[in-house]
C-alpha cells in the first residue's frame, strides 16, 4: 500500500470506524457469528474448493459505514416528510421467541422472559454460548427466531440493527429500494430531474411488497444454487464418513450440517432404526420409544455420504455414530441390547451441542 494512502485515508478511515463503534455498541445491534461459505471455480467452471470466507475487520469498517449512509437517508427523508421505502424488520414473534428458549434452557442458558426483548438479551445469550459446544446452534436458533425483513413505506424500525430509522441507500444499481431512496432525494432536496414520479408516490405500498417478494425468490435461487454446487462437489465422496451436527428436526428425519463445508442433507428417520421415533416439535428432537435414545439440534454425528444428486442439489446421509457411539445399522438395530437411555433435562430434553 502506497505510504500517502495508508496516513491519510487508510489510517483516518478506522480512527473514523472506532469512534462509529462506541455510538454501535451502545446500540448494540444484533451480533451472530453467522460464517458465508466461498465457492471456487476450476479453469473448467467444475467446482473446485468449498471454504469459508474469513471475515476481516475492514469486511466490518464497510459494512457499518454503510448501514450509517442508509439511517442518514432515512432520516434525511424523514424529516424532510418525503414518502420512502423503508428497510423494516420486526420483533420475533412470541411463538419463535418460546422455540429460542426451549433450546438456550436446554443448552443450559437463559432467556429472560415477561420483558420487551432487546437485541442487547439475545447478544448477551449469544456471548454466553460462544466458544461452547452449543455455540453454532445458539447462533443458528436466533436467527431463525428472527422476522424476515421487507420494505414497506411505513417507518417500523428494524429490530436486528436496532435503529428507529432505516432504508436502503448504497445498492442503487442492484436494489430498486435504493432506487427508489435516491429518486426521493432528489425529490425532497429540489435536484431536478430524477426524482419520485406521482404514480411512484401512489404505488410505494405496493413497490414495497413486489420487491421483498422478489427478494426472497433471489433469495431462494441464490440456496438453490449453492446447493447443487455443494452436491456437485460432494458427488465423487459417496460412501466417505464425515462430521457435522444436527441442524434441523423434522418428523420424517434430521438435518445435518458438515464441518468441513458447512453443507446440509438429510438424515431420513428410517436410518435410525426400525423403532417409531417420537418428534417433539417444540424441544426440537427425536427419541427413539423403545430404546429412549434422544437426538436434538446441535448433537454430533459421524455420518456416511448415501447419495449426492447435483441436478436437485440433495444430500443423503446414513448414520454411523452419535456422540461418538456406534451407531448399529438398521437392520441390525433388532438384534443388539438396548441402548442405555441418553441423558436429558426435563424429560424429553437434552443438552444440545454442536462443533
Amino acid at each position: 500500500m502506497p505510504e500517502p494512502l495508508g496516513a491519510q485515508v487508510i489510517a483516518p478511515l478506522f480512527a473514523a470506524w472506532a469512534a462509529l463503534s462506541i455510538a454501535r455498541d451502545r446500540r448494540a445491534p444484533l451480533d451472530l457469528d453467522l460464517p458465508e461459505r466461498r465457492i471456487t471455480f476450476d479453469d473448467e467452471g467444475r467446482v473446485a474448493s468449498i471454504s469459508f470466507r474469513e471475515r476481516l475487520p475492514a469486511h466490518r469498517l464497510i459494512e457499518d459505514f454503510m448501514v450509517e449512509a442508509n439511517v442518514a437517508a432515512a432520516e434525511t427523508l424523514g424529516q424532510l416528510h418525503q414518502p420512502l421505502l423503508y428497510r423494516v424488520h420486526e420483533p420475533p414473534e412470541a411463538v419463535k421467541l418460546d422455540a429460542l428458549r426451549e433450546v438456550a434452557e436446554a443448552s443450559g442458558f437463559a432467556l429472560a422472559r415477561g420483558q420487551v426483548l432487546t437485541t442487547a438479551q439475545l447478544n448477551r445469550l449469544l456471548a454466553q454460548a460462544e466458544g461452547s459446544e452449543s455455540d453454532a446452534i445458539i447462533n443458528m436458533s436466533v436467527l431463525r427466531a428472527m422476522q424476515q425483513a421487507f420494505y414497506g413505506p411505513e417507518n417500523l424500525g428494524h429490530f436486528g440493527l436496532a435503529l428507529r430509522e432505516y432504508a436502503h441507500f448504497t445498492s442503487p444499481i442492484r436494489r430498486y429500494a435504493d432506487l427508489i431512496v435516491h429518486r426521493a432525494l432528489i425529490s425532497a432536496h429540489r435536484w431536478g430531474a430524477g426524482g419520485l414520479s406521482e404514480q411512484d408516490v401512489q404505488m410505494m405500498a405496493d413497490t414495497g411488497l413486489r420487491i421483498s417478494a422478489a427478494e426472497r425468490r433471489s433469495m431462494a435461487a441464490e440456496r438453490d444454487t449453492t446447493d447443487r454446487y455443494v452436491a456437485a462437489f460432494m458427488a465423487d465422496r459417496v460412501g466417505q464418513e464425515m462430521t457435522g451436527h444436527v441442524s434441523g428436526v423434522q418428523r420424517f428425519g434430521l438435518f445435518v450440517r458438515l464441518d468441513e463445508t458447512g453443507a446440509d442433507g438429510l438424515l431420513p428417520v428410517r436410518a435410525l432404526g426400525r423403532e417409531f421415533f417420537v418428534h417433539d416439535a417444540d424441544a426440537q428432537t427425536l427419541m427413539g420409544a423403545e430404546s429412549g435414545i434422544l437426538i436434538g439440534l446441535g448433537q454430533r454425528l459421524r455420518v456416511r455420504l448415501a447419495e449426492a444428486t447435483p441436478v436437485t442439489g440433495g444430500l443423503r446421509f446414513d448414520l454411523v455414530e452419535i456422540e461418538g457411539a456406534r451407531h448399529a445399522p438398521p437392520e441390525a438395530r433388532r438384534r443388539t441390547a438396548r441402548p442405555a437411555r441418553a441423558p436429558h433435562r426435563r424429560g424429553a430434553r437434552t443438552r444440545m451441542r454442536s462443533r
